[in-house]
């Protein structure tokens, strides 16, 4: 029985998989297990930063296996202490939550809201605001705080607590605070499981002017955006201002599972010894990697990314066939007069690999993909696009 049929066998049913078997890569370049050839344009959904297997990213993992690979929070290690504080010295964070994914992330993110609200402000059952056609994730407090109904109907009742507006209506915004009188308002710079829609810029300030007027809290989704892929470290700071709490995962530790939720001045404090944990969070192995990660992401770097942007925007904006592109660095959004299920399809086919979100073709490069194998993919995305 090969692989694909055991697949089937064996696990839970929730993914539509590709007819394609990675096993091994290198870069932006993996092969299936037929031999064939793929320029790698989704990162494993914004996960591995630099490509696959890193040389660099690969011996600071490897030199951690060798001296242990976990030992749980009840004791010190020096890959989390390191990477919180280097998350701290470039974005002005106060303390660092280390978790498993963007989901944990953004639980711990509503978890610090909430007791925020109830110690220092005295509110019994708090409100979160996010916003339409959000994504924050999977678990059932994470999809309650999502604003797409297609998300929730399967598994309610979900989590009481939130409400939502519509994304860059600055009417809506201040007519949702004055309604459910917030504690904290979520929200994704980019919303990418929403289409690749980036918040623009003066709904962004309304949103600042608000938070600090009525004394909320500024809660970022940086699970997707974070880690250099808007082209700065993180997408806020595209926006020049400073949040309260930022979630961010994926991309952190290049390929390995980890999450992290930053706590700047207001709620530094908020956490206190047993009122949050994680048994993997903080993981040696995935901090290391991370620590590697984050030291990479520099001013030469972010600007690649900006010329990475540059070219693929150049390249397809006036194509055949593609009617917009959207987004932000390297994590863009292309309507397509086709179908985008049958352009990544037909990618697939030609040796491209791409994603989709929502009626979107998706792209998620690595962030220093040579720009040779990049416009190599970028002509096969323009030829499919086209036929």
């Amino acid at each position: 029985m090969n692989n694909f049929l055991l697949d089937k066998e064996y696990i839970a049913g929730t993914y539509n998989r590709f007819p394609v078997e990675i096993v091994r890569g290198k870069g932006s370049v993996c092969f299936d297990s037929n031999g064939k050839k793929y320029i790698d344009l989704g990162t494993g959904i914004a996960v591995n930063t630099f490509g696959f297997c890193d040389d660099l990213w690969v011996e600071a993992v490897t030199k951690q296996l060798n001296l242990f690979q976990h030992t749980s929070n009840l004791y010190y290690s020096e890959p989390c202490i390191k990477l919180a504080g280097m998350l701290a010295e470039r974005t002005g964070c106060k303390k660092v939550f280390f978790s498993n994914s963007g989901a944990e992330a953004n639980e711990c993110a509503i978890k610090a809201a909430r007791k925020y609200a109830t110690d220092v402000k005295g509110i019994k059952e708090p409100v979160i605001l996010t916003l339409v056609n959000s994504f924050h994730g999977r678990t059932i407090t994470t999809l309650a705080a999502t604003g797409q109904e297609i998300f929730h109907k399967d598994f309610l009742p979900l989590t009481d607590g939130f409400t939502y507006t519509v994304a860059n209506d600055i009417e809506a915004l201040y007519e949702s605070v004055e309604k459910y009188c917030p504690s904290a308002i979520m929200f994704e710079i980019v919303q990418g499981e929403g289409g690749v829609v980036p918040l623009n810029k003066e709904f962004v300030e309304a949103l600042v002017k608000v938070t600090k007027e009525k004394d909320i809290l500024l809660v970022v989704d940086e699970v997707q955006t974070g880690n250099g892929r808007t082209g700065e470290l993180y997408g806020y700071m595209n926006y020049g201002f400073t949040p309260d709490i930022v979630s961010t995962a994926k991309g952190l530790a290049g390929g390995l599972p980890i999450g992290a939720t930053m706590l700047f001045e207001k709620v530094k404090d908020v956490f206190t010894p047993s009122s949050h944990g994680s048994t993997f969070g903080g993981n040696p192995v995935s901090s290391a990697g991370a620590v590697n990660i984050i030291s990479r992401i520099d001013e030469v770097l972010l600007d690649g990314v900006k010329l990475r942007n540059k070219i693929i925007v150049d390249t397809l904006k006036d194509a055949e066939g593609i009617k917009s592109i959207s987004g932000m660095g390297l994590m863009l959004g292309i309507e397509t007069e086709k179908p985008a299920s049958d352009i990544v399809k037909e990618c697939i086919n030609r040796g491209v690999l791409v994603l989709t979100a929502k009626t979107k073709v998706r792209l998620l490069p690595a962030l220093n993909i040579p720009l040779d194998e990049l416009k190599e993919a970028l002509e096969i995305i323009k030829e499919v696009c086209a036929l």
